[in-house]
Parts: structure tokens; C-alpha cells; sequence
């Protein structure tokens, strides 16, 4: 696929914390095969209706978008980009082997009862 027909995102459409292109970038480093970037990717559950994991991956689609940045790029189908429209992935480290990346600013489901939500890729989500 060519990079002309490809769906660029700008920051306010989905953006990642200097700490997360950190990680994300240290991560893509200890991969051993070539890879065109990190795939964000939507299963259903969590609190807002969604829970969000990434993978290392070798193929762009043509429904996907891509958010460029430094030594990677982060990679979204069309279908999870309905719900990344406007969110932050920060990773937040507690210390201790707790860390994760977050979903900031995810609109949460009518159903869900959640006020503040987020959705940690390593934990499946859940609600701060």
C-alpha cells in the first residue's frame, strides 16, 4: 500500500504522551523483526464498552490510520479509530512491575457507570 492513500491522524485526533513514545519507542527497539509500527486495536468489554490491546505489526490496510511519530508509527483500523477519536495513550508506571499504557479521555458507554474512564492496554481497562 502506497503512504498516498494512507489515513494520517493528527494530534488532536489521537496523541501519545512523551512518556508513552518513550516506552513505545524502547519496545519497537527490542523488536528482532522489522515492523511497520504498533497496532491499537478494540475488543469488546471494559468500561467504555471497549477494551483497547497493541501488538507489534508488519502490515498497514487501507482502512487504517496511521499517527507518525519519532522511529514508529501507532497503527488503528477504521473500526477502533470510532472510539480513539480524541484520546491520549500515556504509560504510567507505579513502580514495582506495575505499568501499563492508558487511554485517556475515552468517552465512556451510557451503560458502563463509569465517570472518569480510562483503559489500560496490559490490564484490559477499567475505570480511574
Amino acid at each position: 500500500m502506497s503512504e498516498a492513500t494512507t489515513n494520517l491522524l493528527r494530534d488532536e485526533e489521537l496523541s501519545l504522551t512523551e512518556t508513552a513514545q518513550g516506552k513505545m519507542a524502547e519496545l519497537v527497539g527490542q523488536v528482532e523483526e522489522e515492523v511497520k509500527g504498533i497496532r491499537v486495536y478494540a475488543t469488546p468489554g471494559g468500561c467504555s464498552g471497549i477494551s483497547f490491546g497493541m501488538t507489534f505489526t508488519d502490515q498497514i490496510n487501507e482502512n487504517d490510520y496511521i499517527l507518525n511519530s519519532t522511529g514508529f508509527d501507532v497503527i488503528v483500523d477504521g473500526e477502533t479509530m470510532r472510539h480513539l477519536a480524541g484520546v491520549q495513550i500515556d504509560f504510567v508506571d507505579h513502580g514495582q512491575g506495575n505499568a501499563s499504557f492508558v487511554f485517556n479521555n475515552l468517552k465512556p458507554a451510557e451503560s458502563s457507570g463509569c465517570g472518569g474512564c480510562s483503559s489500560s492496554a496490559a490490564q484490559g481497562g477499567g475505570c480511574s
